[in-house]
């Protein structure tokens, strides 16, 4: 992902979210031009930022470069909750969901 990817990534997420540039900006702590700044490709965060930025998203730095989910969020939620199942309910919500996607 190069950084023109990440500040479309991280756009499309924001929106997802439902929140302006300038809120999210405030809320991880930065200026209120920060995440403007990098989506319009002026600037990239920093690691730390970026931890920051995917806790705001409530989501993980791997779901943020899965481009492949159109909800990572809730497919964040969903695997933690799977996570927390025994082997044979586990088995049939693997069941359901390959018969879903058919």
């Amino acid at each position: 992902m190069d950084e023109k990817e990440f500040a479309g990534r991280l756009a499309a997420l924001r929106n997802k979210k439902g929140v302006s540039a300038r809120d999210m900006s405030l809320s991880i702590g930065q200026n209120p031009g920060y995440i403007n700044n990098i989506e319009s490709g002026k600037a990239m965060p920093s690691m730390g930022i970026f931890f920051f930025i995917c806790d705001y998203l409530n989501i993980t730095p791997r779901d943020f470069f899965d481009t492949d989910a159109g909800s990572p969020e809730t497919i964040c939620d969903l695997v933690s909750d799977l996570k927390k199942l025994d082997d044979n309910r586990l088995s049939l919500v693997s069941a359901l969901v390959k018969e879903l996607v058919k």
